[in-house]
């Protein structure tokens, strides 16, 4: 690649790393508040096309299994098939919702780094070129770093280990005897999806799971958030709303329990070449260990910018980096669901038109 000068760097307002929900949410809400697309902000994805995650889901998991998918601001995701993979549904929206907004979304493009440039601009290093910017809203997720605990004896599985983000359907284990590890909704949709196909299942986390009754209404909807966003907001790593929230007690779920296939046992100590063992012996034979286990913010092009703090994550204030009010991220902690990052790509705007203003009158 040949490097473009500080210099030569395009000059815009804002960048906007990403284009899921959040990124999109972000997008909307530029333009409508009077920035242009190219002239003003640029939104940069690293996909082939639209969909962010989602282009990525699992074909049996369809739009009617989809959990709290919420419309993209100014435009309602309606008459969608419920039969239909939400990998197409929702690809098929966010790629009409860039078009009739005139997004003009820029892809594939490879953010590599973002640094400090001259005259308090933050330059954004991308395979397609440099932009210098005075703002950065980074909605780049998570689906890009799935985490993978390591066990002892990891290294000599004899079977297959795959992580959530490469499921491929329940068919693919038909016949063979899987290990599921984690303890969120992925973990019991897997396991409910395999248990027809595979000859054994074998349910494990770290910590007994929470499953929860009833509805999950606005107001506990505001307290899992207000539990995600105190982490944050003190520097350390966010965890998921499901984790602070428990599992929904659904009708499938107690199908799932009474039939055995949620049977959680306690996290087994090693791997073997054969499958799992716990202290004291106890052996489960396996073909297949999948990692139900979630994911890590994508924020490693972000580490020029030293955001991070001693608590391992990125203190955060609604959603501005208290490090850096130049940095929005959006998607991040407590903003990570749909409704969540709708309601961050407005607020991060927000805080940017007054940090903009702001540094005109000083001018």
């Amino acid at each position: 690649m040949n490097y473009i000068s500080e210099a030569e760097a395009a000059e815009v307002q804002a960048v906007v790393i990403g284009a899921g929900q959040a990124g999109l949410s972000s997008a909307y809400h530029l333009r409508r508040t009077g920035f242009e697309p190219e002239r003003d902000f640029v939104v940069l994805d690293h996909n082939p096309g639209p969909g962010g995650a989602w282009r990525y889901r699992w074909p049996s998991l369809t739009y009617d299994r989809v959990h709290g998918m919420h419309s993209l601001p100014g435009m309602e995701l309606t008459d969608a098939d419920p039969a239909r993979p939400s990998s197409e549904v929702i690809t098929e929206y966010f790629d009409r919702y860039e078009r009739t907004f005139g997004l003009r979304v820029r892809r594939p493009v490879k953010v590599r780094t973002v640094r400090e440039g001259a005259g308090g601009r933050l330059l954004v290093e991308t395979s397609a070129g440099t932009w210098s910017t005075r703002t950065l809203i980074n909605a780049t997720g998570t689906w890009d770093r799935p985490f993978w605990p390591r066990y002892e004896g990891q290294e000599t599985f004899r079977g297959r280990q795959l992580h959530t983000a490469q499921y491929p359907g329940p068919e693919a284990f038909a016949g063979q005897r899987v290990v599921v590890v984690g303890g969120g909704a992925s973990a019991t949709q897997h396991l409910l999806e395999i248990a027809p196909y595979a000859a054994d299942t074998t349910w494990v986390t770290r910590r007994p799971p929470v499953f929860r009754e009833g509805p999950f209404d606005e107001e506990a909807g505001r307290a899992a958030v207000a539990l995600v966003e105190e982490r944050v907001r003190q520097g350390l790593p966010p965890r998921s709303v499901v984790s602070v929230t428990g599992l929904l007690l659904n009708d499938a779920i107690r199908r799932g329990i009474a039939d055995g296939v949620l049977d959680r046992q306690p996290m087994f100590d090693r791997i073997t070449p054969e499958g799992v063992e716990w202290k004291g012996g106890r052996q489960v034979a396996a073909d297949a260990i999948l990692w139900a286990t979630g994911f890590r913010p994508a924020i490693g092009h972000l580490t020029p910018l030293r955001l991070r703090e001693p608590g391992g994550g990125l203190r955060v204030e609604g959603t501005r980096a208290v490090a850096d009010p130049r940095v929005h991220l959006v998607g991040y902690g407590p903003s990570a669901s749909t409704v969540g990052a709708n309601r961050a790509g407005r607020a991060a705007v927000r805080d940017i038109r007054r940090l903009l203003a702001e540094e005109r009158v000083t001018v």
